[in-house]
Parts: structure tokens; C-alpha cells; sequence
């Protein structure tokens, strides 16, 4: 519940800032979605460590090499353990042709285990690599891999989530 909660006011925070960036090139701005399968990786033996998990982000590109976005993202439950993600990261792309390209993440993370009387937030490094494409020149579909390095800490022993999803997003042009 708490992280539908959130996706609602990432939703809402992205909705009102979107009329503040109007004075900002609309031509660099874009919003988006992902869906994926988070992998927690752990010690425990035989743990259900994979789940859906689901993401919103927002992004300002600052020319085609370069853009910045801001993403929250519930990377599942693992038994009765829920973790979720705030990150801002810097995307660096390499176009291969007019439509695909290939690029690189690297940013910070603001990570949160909660479940079995425990909750534990931590922040550290994030980083990932995928491939774009643009259907046109409003529309992009991305494929990528993406590691939360040692999230949780204390009880939870600083769990590695790595994450393989799609997304779309809509270029504001």
C-alpha cells in the first residue's frame, strides 16, 4: 500500500512540474513507466528472491548525449520484505543509428527494506546499462539491466537487487 502511495505521488509530483518546466525547451523534457523482474541477491539458501516490480520516472535531456532523470521504483517483495527506490542518475547515450542507442546509467539511490518488524533505508551508489528506441520522435522504448548495490544494511545484511525491465516514454516535443 505504502508503495502504490508513492507511485501516486510520483505521478502527481511529475504532473505538477511538468506546466513549471514549460518555460524550460519542452523538447527535452519526458516522462515514463517501466516494468520488470527484480532479483534480490542473498545468502539465503532456497529465499524467494525474484518479483515484478514496477517504476515511474521523469528526465530532462540535456542534448542527445546527456540527460538526467529522477525515478522511483518498487523493486518487490521478497517473502515478507517490501523494497522500494528513489534515484537520481545521469544517462549518458551513444546513438548507433537515428532510432537506437545505446546508453549507460550512473547516480545515487535512496533505498528501503521494510517488513519483519524491521525497516531499514540506506544510500549508496546505483548504475545500469540499455539499449533506446525511438518509434518516433515523441515515443522511446528502452530495454535494460540495472544493480542497487548493498541495500538495506543492518538486518538485512546489504542485499545486491538487480533488475531486468522495459520501459516507454514520452518525449514532451
Amino acid at each position: 500500500m505504502k508503495a502504490l502511495a508513492a507511485v501516486i505521488l510520483a505521478l502527481a509530483t511529475t504532473a505538477f512540474a511538468l506546466p513549471a518546466s514549460a518555460q524550460l525547451n519542452m523538447s527535452s523534457v519526458y516522462v515514463g513507466g517501466s516494468l520488470g523482474q527484480a532479483k534480490a541477491k542473498s545468502s539465503c539458501s532456497g529465499c524467494d528472491d525474484k518479483d515484478t516490480t514496477l517504476g515511474l520516472f521523469a528526465g530532462y535531456r540535456v542534448n542527445r548525449y546527456f540527460a538526467a532523470e529522477l525515478g522511483f521504483h518498487d523493486l518487490g517483495s521478497y517473502g515478507p520484505i517490501d523494497a522500494s527506490a528513489w534515484e537520481l542518475v545521469g544517462v549518458g547515450a551513444w546513438p548507433i543509428t537515428e532510432q537506437f542507442s545505446v546508453y549507460g546509467k550512473l547516480g545515487g539511490y535512496r533505498g528501503k527494506f521494510e517488513g519483519a518488524g524491521a525497516s531499514e533505508s540506506n544510500t549508496d551508489l546505483t548504475y545500469g546499462v540499455g539499449l533506446q528506441f525511438d518509434v518516433n520522435k515523441n515515443v522511446g522504448l528502452r530495454g535494460e539491466w540495472q544493480r542497487y548495490p548493498s541495500m538495506g544494511g543492518g538486518a538485512f545484511n546489504n542485499i545486491d537487487v538487480d533488475v531486468l525491465r522495459v520501459s516507454a516514454l514520452w518525449n514532451f516535443r
